[in-house]
């Protein structure tokens, strides 16, 4: 992320170098002339086009962490951070950056990390060129964080297993190709007996049972799924039998951190488009920014904002190096999403009625951020962890 210093100099900070800013720029062009000009129009839609995510895949954005060997652009982690930060700064709604940010951030790394050879061949470099696509099967309808308590049953049958069970607010849900789902390999419950296997929309017995109404991201498909003695090959197993609950905490992280991102480039736009409209409102003859009450209120989210990005762009730096960032990467999270609702609430309000008109696009910034403090483990889940990992 690029600042200016003092004496009017471009810094970059850490761990962003030119190459990442080069590509930051690339981002925003696409996003800024290829997308966000269609948003309104998806969002009435309720889906943004499936050739979407060929043109992104065309230009190398669904691939930029994977292996050039794969199809992928040989970057890092540091590619796809600024790859979704983007997305939500230049102008993508919600909708649109979970679409192609599940794709990327939740659906492909458990193929990458924990498949064979075989099975890049079959999903991850499709997915790449954006294709076919992906979903994350974890949530069922009887229980979200506790992973444990999965039970959707994986029966192993000679050469496979037979699915039953469910799924629910799956992102890219009703339009994937394959689902990397959590799965119970055993009959008992707890962490172990999870396993990893990539089901494709064509096994019969598979159903896509309701594509789903959402307070935001209304350009994004959710669904719910279904599975009736769904024939599942056994080179469809991902990674080791049974070992699945350490895939799905190792993938959680990469997805909590993409989601404080995600909020970081989302406070970033909401706040620039709120300061541009302060500055021409009038009342009482004079822009409503000179008041001291909206002044304070710009004040305190720019504050906001700047401790947003300093502690995600840690855990950044930590994640990108290996490092365990458990504790940094939980406080990230919990801090950004319920920063990006209060600031998208805030400049509504600076809005006053124009704020809760569709016309200036606020209100859907904070129907968007709302699902924040609730996905990819709530709030409380995440304060939960940071006790547990202060010994308590």
């Amino acid at each position: 992320m690029s600042v200016i210093k003092d004496s009017g100099e471009r810094a970059t900070l850490p761990p962003f170098g030119d190459e990442h800013e080069q590509l930051r720029e690339s981002v925003g062009r696409f996003v800024s002339n290829e997308i966000a000009p269609h948003v309104d129009e998806w969002e009435r839609a309720r889906e943004f086009p499936r050739e979407l995510f060929e043109r992104c895949g065309e230009l190398g954005f669904l691939g930029l962490k994977y292996p050039e060997e794969l199809g992928g652009q040989g970057g890092d982690y540091v590619h796809d951070a600024v790859w979704i930060e983007e997305l939500s700064r230049s102008g993508a709604s919600g909708g649109v950056g979970a679409g192609l940010g599940a794709q990327t951030g939740i659906a492909t790394p458990p193929i990458f990390n924990f498949g064979t050879p075989e099975q890049h061949e079959r999903w991850l470099r499709p997915a790449i060129r954006g294709e076919r696509i992906g979903a994350l099967g974890i949530t069922e309808p009887g229980g979200g964080s506790d992973v444990a308590a999965t039970r959707t049953f994986a029966r192993r049958v000679p050469g496979g297993y037979v699915v039953n069970g469910s799924k629910t607010f799956i992102t890219n849900g009703v339009r994937a190709d394959f689902l990397v789902c959590a799965v119970r390999t055993t009959e008992e419950g707890g962490h172990g007996g999870l396993s990893f296997l990539v089901l494709e929309r064509e096994m019969p017995g598979y159903e896509v049972t309701n594509k789903l109404e959402k307070l935001g991201w209304h350009s994004s498909d959710t669904a719910e799924l279904s599975f009736t003695d769904v024939e599942v090959p056994e080179e469809n197993l991902l990674g080791e039998e049974n070992q699945g609950f350490y895939l799905i905490m190792a993938n959680f992280q990469w997805e909590r951190l993409l989601m404080a991102l995600a909020a970081v480039g989302g406070m970033q736009r909401t706040f620039a488009t709120t300061l541009e409209y302060a500055k021409e409102r009038e009342a009482f003859g004079r822009p409503i920014g000179r008041f001291q009450a909206i002044r304070h209120k710009f004040a305190e989210m720019a504050t906001k904002i700047e401790a947003s990005r300093s502690l995600t762009y840690n855990a950044l730096r930590l994640h990108a190096e290996g490092a365990d960032a458990i504790r940094e990467v939980t406080m990230a999270k919990l801090f950004t999403q319920r920063a990006m609702v209060e600031i998208a609430d805030e400049c509504v309000q600076i809005h006053g009625g124009y704020g809760y008109m569709r016309e200036y696009g606020v209100e859907r910034a904070l129907r968007d951020a709302r699902l924040g403090p609730i996905g990819g483990g709530t709030d409380e889940i995440m304060k939960e962890i940071l006790g547990r990992q202060l010994g308590l």
